[in-house]
């Protein structure tokens, strides 16, 4: 499946999640986030030693929340992936995310005046893309990825709240199309810090 087409899907989805519903079905959120990819490791070409090390991230998941499961759709953007900032050899990079997740939650009922611990996993796609100084070892490809991780969030006001999460993000497979160099199977992994805002409806 390619990315625009799963984007296509997830924007379907999330339109789906936005829907105002009846009070009964769980409350819906909406959690724009900005954190950092840590501890990465990869198969690509690694020009700069880059992917180990820290890379801004954000992104944006709309959420589905019951009394303790829930539905997500999430995309996140990692820019400066494969670049270190000191070789140049990388020109620009990213790695782009997008997955369907289920939310495990502590029941509503007991944490409604305190932080609200859950856990989060789920599957889909991950982009990688490089362009380097000499056009040759460039990447652009779209791999199948699981994710899973867990967080904590609770409410300022009624609408309003936080959320700090931890995650991690894993491919599964190969892309037998894929323009770069991979030494074997393609693989992409790394840990995601992330603060959100939560906006309740």
């Amino acid at each position: 499946m390619s990315m625009r087409r799963a984007l296509g899907r997830a924007a379907i989805l999330a339109g789906v999640l936005l829907v105002p519903a009846p009070s009964d079905a769980g409350e819906r959120q909406i959690r724009p986030f900005i954190g950092a990819t840590f501890a990465g490791a990869t198969t690509f070409l690694d020009l700069e030693d880059a992917t180990g090390g820290a890379h801004l991230a954000i992104g944006a998941s709309a959420v589905l929340l019951g009394e303790i499961l829930g539905a997500e759709v999430e995309v996140t953007d990692a820019p400066g992936f494969f670049e270190s900032g000191s070789r140049h050899l990388v020109l620009q990079s990213r790695v782009t995310t997008i997955s369907g997740n289920v939310i495990v939650a502590a029941p509503h009922r007991r944490t409604e005046y305190s932080l609200r611990p859950y856990l989060v996993g789920g599957a889909g796609l991950m982009r990688v893309r490089t362009t380097t100084s000499f056009d040759v070892f460039d990447v652009a490809t779209t791999i199948p990825a699981i994710d899973f991780g867990g967080g904590a969030l609770g409410f300022l006001t009624n609408r309003v709240g936080v959320c700090w999460e931890l995650r991690r993000f894993q491919s599964i497979g190969s892309n037998p199309t894929t323009t770069g160099l991979s030494f074997g199977d393609e693989h992409l992994s790394f840990w995601r810090a992330t603060m959100a805002v939560v906006l309740r409806y």
